[in-house]
């Protein structure tokens, strides 16, 4: 299809169902996709946090940014205990509920669509609640965690 702009020149548009800004974020939290200050705080996360070096928001071998050390440390010494990952709960989830493990906090939900969500959490926390049995909770939901299909880090077992 060829639209017209104002000024007379023509452009091609997709051929693509619109879809809603609600549709845009429950697809967006499906995929595991997180959004700056919604599921992160901007300047206080670090980019393997924000999942930058799964989706390709990293060049490693180019460097010569601002906290270019600290980044290749985490990615090269795998210490980074933090990331933002699909959760979903037995029951609705609500923005900003705390995580915990118990009475031992994991991190807090960002995004939510209904039951599913994203969540910035301490992994290695999850970790550890998962060896013991210890449910993961937000609020008065149960909630599982869930690795991104384009994530290559480790997840906690259920």
């Amino acid at each position: 299809m060829r639209v017209l702009l104002p000024d007379g020149a023509a452009i091609s548009r997709l051929a693509c169902a619109e879809a809603s800004e609600d549709a845009y974020h429950a697809r967006r939290i499906m995929l595991g996709v997180p959004e700056g200050g919604r599921d992160y705080a901007l300047g206080d996360t670090f980019p393997h946090e924000a999942l930058f070096d799964q989706l390709n928001g990293v060049d490693f071998k180019k460097g010569c940014f601002v906290g270019q050390e600290v980044v290749s440390r985490m990615e090269h010494r795998g210490t980074t205990r933090k990331r933002v990952v699909p959760v979903e709960g037995d029951g609705p989830l609500l923005s900003g509920t705390e995580v915990k493990a118990g009475d031992l906090p994991l991190g807090t939900i960002g995004s939510v669509a209904g039951t599913r969500g994203l969540a910035l959490l301490r992994l290695d926390r999850a970790a550890d609640a998962a060896s013991k049995g210890t449910a993961l909770t937000a609020g008065d939901a149960t909630i599982t965690l869930s690795r991104p299909a384009f994530a290559g880090f480790e997840m906690p077992a259920a």
